[in-house]
């Protein structure tokens, strides 16, 4: 089916509420933010606090932090947990990993891919490796791991087109992907042997009529053609961002448009969570991720430096930065526990890509 006006569907019995889409803004489940940033220069809701734990070009545990952190994800570590950074930059690109122990402290930190271009977002894996993508015209997709022990692997299969950020779905053995174009697409890559990405068919969204199907790329590779283009009749986003799998839903958000997008796997529909107007506070809207309950997180680049929350039937700001109106906010993700949040000032206060940091957040997290 085409889009679905009016409400979308959330997954999972958690969701309180639908949000429908272009709905005025509502109240925060954690309460308005400050009136005033704290210490690390973010506004925050009353009972949370945050902590810097990494800087661009500053030491970590050895680990000289990488500029221009974006997409990242958490992975649990023993007791503890390693939060995965992207670097969007030119040339070097790559990604980095901070580990953490259970109170918290940082244990360690190194490098898990480097000589990439451009390494945007991603996603993590159920069987705990991070896809890495650059976004770069034939970009790829690299699968990392985050312990950095094993190698890096190239993920051609997976198509080559300015990727990022994709999310695993285990229940249809499907990877979604997002293209980060102004006529992007939305594709999934399915494993010719689950979970094995080295070899595979890559999709892409086709809607005909007002109905909905996947449809084979002839040429992953592009050698000649852009893999958008390959396939008359697949569906154009436009700006494709941030993508998270949960509960029979992949959210994906566009950020030419200020939408955020929900895949209904199950029918094969496609409905909008949010789009702007009234007054809503979410815009520029960018990477995202959801809590264990069910609260998806909308990080922007542009608007108010926010992450927006969409909970209960309604959107409104998390948390903000202050002074970095040149800078986006990237890599939302919780630990495992579900009682930390990490994220990213890809630029800092300064607009360069040099003076990225990387924050911590903990309080009273909706379980």
């Amino acid at each position: 089916m085409s889009v679905v006006g009016g409400v979308a569907a959330f997954g999972g019995a958690s969701w309180l509420e639908a949000f429908s889409a272009g709905a005025v803004p509502g109240e925060s489940p954690y309460g308005p933010l400050a009136t005033r940033p704290d210490a690390n220069g973010v506004f925050l809701p009353k009972g949370f606090t945050s902590r810097i734990v990494a800087r661009s070009g500053q030491q970590v545990a050895g680990y000289t932090w990488h500029p221009a952190p974006d997409g990242g994800a958490c992975f649990a570590d023993g007791s503890g947990w390693i939060y995965v950074s992207n670097s969007e930059i030119d040339r070097t690109g790559g990604v980095g990993a901070i580990k953490f122990a259970a109170d918290g402290s940082i244990t360690g930190a190194h490098r898990t891919l480097s000589g990439t271009n451009r390494n945007c977002a991603g996603g993590a894996t159920p069987w705990n490796t991070w896809l890495s993508c650059e976004e770069v015209d034939k970009g790829a997709v690299f699968e990392t791991d985050p312990w950095g022990v094993k190698p890096a692997v190239r993920r051609p299969a997976m198509g080559l087109f300015t990727h990022e950020a994709c999310a695993v779905d285990p229940d249809r053995r499907v990877v979604y992907m997002t293209e980060d174009r102004r006529d992007g697409r939305f594709y999934r890559f399915v494993p010719s042997s689950w979970p094995d990405l080295a070899a595979g068919q890559l999709e892409v969204l086709v809607e005909t009529n007002g109905s909905l199907s996947w449809q084979a790329i002839p040429d992953p590779s592009a050698s000649s053609t852009p893999t958008r283009l390959q396939v008359p009749g697949s569906k154009v986003f436009n700006g494709g961002e941030g993508c998270y799998y949960a509960d029979g839903t992949c959210w994906f958000t566009t950020k030419g448009d200020n939408k955020v997008w929900a895949y209904d796997a199950a029918s094969n529909q496609l409905s909008l969570t949010y789009e702007p107007g009234n007054g809503a506070p979410l815009s520029g809207v960018d990477n995202v991720t959801g809590a264990s309950n069910g609260d998806l997180f909308v990080a922007e680049d542009g608007g108010d430096m926010q992450i927006c929350i969409i909970a209960d039937g309604a959107v409104a700001p998390f948390l903000q930065v202050d002074r970095s109106g040149r800078s986006e906010i990237a890599g939302p993700a919780f630990n495992p526990a579900g009682e930390r949040f990490y994220f990213s000032s890809q630029r800092g206060t300064t607009g360069s890509s040099s003076d990225g940091i990387t924050y911590e957040v903990t309080g009273p997290f909706r379980h």
